[in-house]
């Protein structure tokens, strides 16, 4: 049983910055792990994920803006985000277990997180 416990969200101002962290509870050497978003009267949404070898994959909300990093020595998933938007507002939730493509596709994980709240307000 894999578990994942999200930190570092909180309430922050339009074109400020949060750090998310997940910690693992195994090993996250695999295929992808991921970080996703749920608004509320939205669907989960795929934002950025990340592979051992360090190879990464964001949406197009993402780009430019977010940047995905682990440290396996850790067993911790890291989300950078910066230039927040009030449309970031969201629950974020990281993800590990990888099903199969596509990698930021919610079907694609088995284990989730709790989450943890990001409130962007100008």
């Amino acid at each position: 049983q894999v578990q994942l416990v999200e930190s570092g969200g909180g309430s922050v101002q339009v074109g400020g910055s949060l750090r998310l962290s997940c910690a693992i509870s195994t090993s996250i050497y695999g295929t992808y792990i991921a970080w996703f978003r749920q608004a509320p009267r939205k669907e989960r949404e795929g934002i950025a994920c990340i592979k051992p070898r360090g190879n990464t994959g964001y949406s197009d909300s993402a780009k430019g803006r977010f940047t995905i990093s682990q440290d396996k020595s850790k067993n911790t998933l890291y989300l950078q985000m910066n230039s927040l938007k009030d449309e970031d507002s969201a629950m974020y939730y990281c993800a590990a277990h990888f099903l199969g493509p596509p990698p930021l596709a919610a079907g694609s994980y088995k284990y989730w997180g709790q989450g943890t709240q990001v409130t962007v307000s100008s």
